[in-house]
Formats: C-alpha cells, sequence, structure tokens
C-alpha cells in the first residue's frame, strides 16, 4: 500500500492551488483524513530512502515517489527513476550508504514513465552525473506542459537539464555491471511513455506504475492510459517472469509473480464488469452506482485510489 507520506506528497506536489479546488473528492478525503503525526513528511525531501537487497549488486529504494531501482558495479551506477525534485538529496544519502566510494564510470538514470513522482529528481540526478535514458515518449511529454485529466491540473515542462539525453522507440538492451537488462516500451497503458526493465542475470523486473501492487491503479487517461494497456502490459510481466522473479511495482511493497497475477486478474473482471455495464447503455454515473468494483474494494480499495474513481476511469478508456 502507499503510505500516507507518498499520498500526501502527491497531493502536494501532484495538484496546483487551482486544481485541488476541483480535485476529486478522494483526493480531498485523503488530505483532510491523514494522521497529524504524517505532517513532518508532507515535503518528499523529508521522507527518508528504504534500500532493500534484491540481488548482488542490485537494490530496491522505496521513498516519497515511485519506486526506484539501483544496481551497482565497475561500469557505473544505475538508477531506474528519481522520485521528486525535494528528494534528491535522500536518494543520494541513500546510494552514499550503499556505495561509499562511487565508480569512476559515468552513472546513468533510466526513467519508466513521464510522471512527476518518477522523473522529478531528474534535474537533480543530472546534476550529480547522472545521465537521462528514456523512451522518446517520455522525453516529448516532459518538453512540453502536460494536462493531468484527473486532477484538473497542468504540468509546466521541465528544465532542459531535466530531459532524457537518449530515447529509444521500442526495445532496447543495455550490457552494465555484468548483467543484461531489456528495455521495452509497452503499449499505452498507464501513460503512452511506460516501459520496462528487466534484470536478466538478477531475476529483478522493474514495471513501473503498470502496477500498483495491492491497490487500485492511477491510469491516465490524458496521457494515452486505458485499462485495456494494463491488462496488456501485466499480462506482459507475467510472461517474463517466473515464480523466483522480484518484481518492482511503480507503488506499493516489492511482488512476485502470485501477487502480479492477482491483480491481473482483479483488472480483468474489473473491465469485463464496467465494460458489460456500459454495453447496457449506462452512462458512468448510472454504472458507478452499481458498484462493479464491490467484491474487489476490501483487498484493493484501500490505497491511492478510490474505487468509483478507478471504476470511472475504466468506463472511460474501455
Amino acid at each position: 500500500m502507499v503510505s500516507i507520506a507518498s499520498r500526501r506528497s502527491f497531493l502536494q506536489f501532484g495538484l496546483s492551488a487551482a486544481g485541488a479546488a476541483l480535485a476529486p473528492r478522494w483526493a480531498l478525503a485523503e488530505a483532510t483524513n491523514a494522521p497529524q503525526q504524517a505532517a513532518a513528511q508532507d515535503d518528499p525531501g523529508k521522507v527518508p530512502v528504504k534500500s532493500t537487497k534484491l540481488a548482488e549488486n542490485v537494490y530496491l529504494l522505496q521513498g516519497a515517489g515511485g519506486n526506484m531501482v539501483l544496481q551497482t558495479g565497475a561500469d557505473g551506477l544505475l538508477l531506474i527513476d528519481a522520485s521528486y525534485a525535494p528528494a534528491v538529496p535522500r536518494i543520494r544519502e541513500a546510494i552514499a550508504e550503499l556505495v561509499p566510494a562511487a565508480p569512476s564510470a559515468p552513472s546513468q538514470l533510466i526513467n519508466t514513465h513521464w510522471h512527476q513522482d518518477h522523473t522529478g529528481g531528474n534535474e537533480g540526478m543530472h546534476a550529480a552525473g547522472f545521465s537521462i535514458l528514456a523512451h522518446r515518449r517520455t522525453r516529448d511529454r516532459l518538453s512540453h506542459p502536460q494536462v493531468m485529466k484527473l486532477f484538473h491540473r497542468t504540468v509546466d515542462a521541465s528544465p532542459a537539464a531535466a530531459l532524457p539525453t537518449q530515447v529509444f522507440d521500442s526495445t532496447m538492451t543495455v550490457f552494465r555491471n555484468g548483467d543484461t537488462l531489456d528495455l521495452v516500451h509497452f503499449a499505452p497503458a498507464h501513460t503512452d511513455s511506460d516501459i520496462y526493465i528487466h534484470f536478466k542475470n538478477a531475476n529483478v523486473l522493474h514495471l513501473g506504475d503498470i502496477w500498483f501492487n495491492g491497490m487500485y491503479p492511477f491510469i491516465d487517461e490524458g496521457t494515452g492510459g486505458n485499462i485495456d494497456g494494463m491488462i496488456a502490459g501485466s499480462r506482459q510481466g507475467l510472461e517474463i517472469a517466473d515464480n523466483a522473479t522480484k518484481i518492482i511495482p511503480g507503488h506499493g511493497p516489492l511482488g512476485n509473480k502470485e501477487e502480479l497475477a492477482a491483480y491481473h486478474e482483479m483488472l480483468l473482471a474489473v473491465r469485463e464488469k464496467v465494460a458489460g455495464l456500459k454495453k447496457q447503455g449506462l452512462n458512468e454515473q448510472e454504472a458507478l452506482a452499481k458498484k462493479p468494483t464491490a467484491e474487489f474494494d476490501a483487498q484493493w480499495g484501500k490505497g491511492f485510489m478510490a474505487a468509483d474513481v478507478f471504476a470511472g476511469i475504466v468506463y472511460r478508456t474501455v
């Protein structure tokens, strides 16, 4: 489940003051109901970055934004995603604890997609010596203002130093620190810029925001996201993984194939229910009144997205 700190950070840095007045009911409720003790964690720069060893030289890093992965070795540091901009000092502290003497070889940052909870730290990590690699659409999205439809908010273009300087269109292979990394673009799913990164020797798979582990996902319909793409993307992950694969979601705890399969089945079932109601001629509000996610809410409805908001996105993108 996404932590209270993460949800509050998203609200603070993901909604403008004007947009907050138009924010969905669930977002305002999250801000209202958060415990007082979380107030000190409103700033992503105050949220510690926790590291978990996944393989000999591969670590999961978890802080205020999306889940990150660090690979170490003589070929240079490799980091997947960079959280929010204020989190950069915390990220660098976590890296320094794992690698007190950084290798002299160039470091590289890979973005899984364009959202600011994954790319906000790009400029700061670039200043720390990381070159940035991503899908071409991630660079395109970061280069221009983007509309977050659900939040009624326009995200400004990123500064030049935050833009990827190396891009690819479909697939790319990176040989680094004794491992082979497959980078593959998904068809539009969470956004139109999503990729996965598969560390083949370490057997670690980062799915980005294709997977929200243990919760309903956010699908950014304003930049190409749709439920069918999320289903196809989670199916791709299942085809790649084996029972020993450590699977990194964009948000939520470290997962495995069994947990990803449960998420995939939930997406399929909700899509079927919502599509059936839409086919009957029900409009969005009428379909939501039928509570199409009811049987899943106890397990999946306690995270970032409220059930009715998720079901509405499914209705609009099915």
